[in-house]
């Protein structure tokens, strides 16, 4: 046995953050310890290394590597490359594993993963590579993937894990006891590696209801399960978008949910840990979104990155050259007081600040299912009014200083009343925008901002040199 007081910290350790030992984060001295083991050919430094952490920690390390690096990692595992692996890592560099990887070790991995996580490994492949993986995987297990599959992305149909635990009416908890230990105890095993509750089903399939395994553990045995099942159950159909199955899972705090098909019948379950997931990659997807980019794109190469981000670049520098022109109507203005050429721009980004505020919290709550059309009016006019108090509150600021700084009240007088209309008109854009663009059937997070930002440019910078020529040219 060894003395926990006196254990010398291994390599893996210098990762962890949990005081039993097991790793909890991947630290860079682990990092290098990998690299230069990979580096030097010592495969046994590598399998010591990488043997005490989990398969999210070995998918980290996996995009961490430089690509020449994380081939020959893949190397040093071969066969003992953890299937539970791949379903963690970024597209991407999933796309580069495959790439790498023998057919026949991708298709033994598969068959060993739920049929959820088969289907997430699956899904964003390329058609070719996908079609030579299920054409290695038996037959049984590839019917199985590819209905999973055949739904439509971003579906239920596709989150859903296929092997769910049912039993029939006429079970009691002892029979339904004894089918999941006879069951387990197979070569082949039919259940789920992870399930939370036991559904009872009809002759046709229709899920009547569940009974949480801890209310089956504390029943008696002689006690059927249709007495203590729990028949509010939240049925999700299998087309349900996945963000609806999100919004689902937080409303009532399920753990599991079953998904059934149009007729009724129960044709997989959801859980949690992949509502998590969903969760996580939707926040990561708006985050994106609003940036201008279709998704993150840190394992991408340069070519593709570069690609992806041209036509957001190519959209603002049209929003640009639209504040330019209202710019160069007032060239003239301009030339005879250059007081005004270095404060346009404080009014232009306070404007835009204020309004990404707005944007921002209307976009979450959109997503949320916070913001609704009963509530919208009062949320924007809530808006308008934050707009006008902190408009006045900066008009005094930015006059003061503009006044004290080039000695002329007029300045000061015309940035405190441009402040106060683009702060308004800010927090109106930035409220009001994703509402409309929502009720176009457009995603807000993704042309929210342009529009936004062409708003306050255009106001502020008309504002601002309207009024000064209105009152001091």
């Amino acid at each position: 046995m060894v003395d926990q007081e006196t254990k010398t910290p291994t390599d893996a350790d210098a990762g962890a953050g949990d005081p039993s030992g097991h790793p909890t984060d991947l630290s860079d001295h682990l990092e290098e310890r990998l690299r230069d083991a990979l580096q030097e050919g010592a495969a046994d430094t590598v399998r010591a290394l990488v043997e005490p952490l989990n398969a999210a920690d070995v998918a980290d390390l996996l995009e961490h590597l430089a690509t020449d690096d994380r081939r020959a990692f893949l190397d040093v595992l071969g066969e003992d490359l953890d299937a539970d692996v791949l379903p963690e890592l970024d597209e991407e560099v999933l796309a580069d594993v495959v790439d790498h990887l023998e057919v026949e070790q991708i298709a033994a991995a598969v068959v060993e993963m739920d049929s959820d996580d088969a289907i997430t490994v699956l899904e964003d492949l390329d058609e070719a590579d996908k079609r030579e993986i299920l054409e290695a995987i038996p037959d049984a297990d590839r019917i199985a993937i590819e209905q999973g599959l055949a739904y439509p992305e971003n579906t239920a149909g596709r989150l859903m894990q296929r092997e769910v635990v049912t039993v029939p009416t006429y079970y009691t908890v002892g029979e339904t006891i004894d089918f999941l230990r006879q069951n387990a105890e197979r070569d082949v095993s039919y259940l789920p590696d992870q399930f939370y509750d036991i559904y009872v089903v009809d002759p046709q399939f229709r899920p009547l209801g569940a009974v949480s395994l801890s209310r089956l553990l504390r029943s008696k045995r002689p006690v059927r399960v249709t007495d203590i099942m729990d028949t509010n159950l939240k049925r999700i159909l299998v087309s349900t978008d996945r963000e609806e199955v999100a919004f689902i899972f937080r409303q009532r705090d399920l753990v599991s949910a079953s998904v059934i098909d149009q007729g009724g019948r129960l044709v997989g379950v959801i859980h949690i840990d992949d509502v998590v997931d969903v969760i996580e990659e939707e926040h990561e997807e708006d985050i994106m979104r609003m940036g201008g980019l279709a998704e993150a794109d840190l394992y991408s190469g340069f070519l593709k990155t570069t690609k992806a981000r041209f036509s957001w670049l190519l959209i603002n520098l049209g929003t640009a050259i639209a504040a330019s022109l209202v710019i160069g109507l007032f060239e003239g203005t301009i030339q005879q007081m250059v007081a005004l050429a270095v404060l346009m721009p404080i009014v232009a980004s306070m404007g835009g600040n204020a309004g990404t505020q707005t944007l921002t919290v209307a976009v979450r709550a959109l997503a949320t299912k916070e913001l609704t059309s009963t509530n919208a009016m009062r949320v924007i006019g809530k808006e308008i009014l934050v707009g006008t108090a902190n408009g006045a509150l900066f008009a005094v600021i930015a006059g003061v200083v503009a006044w004290l700084w080039f000695q002329s009240a007029g300045i000061g007088v015309v940035i405190a009343l441009a402040m106060v209309v683009n702060l308004v008109v800010a927090g109106l854009a930035g409220s009001a925008i994703p509402v409309v663009l929502d009720k176009l059937k457009i995603d807000p997070a993704v042309a929210s901002g342009v529009f936004l930002t062409t708003v306050t440019d255009v106001v502020g910078f008309f504002a601002f040199l309207g009024l000064a020529a209105w009152m001091l040219i």
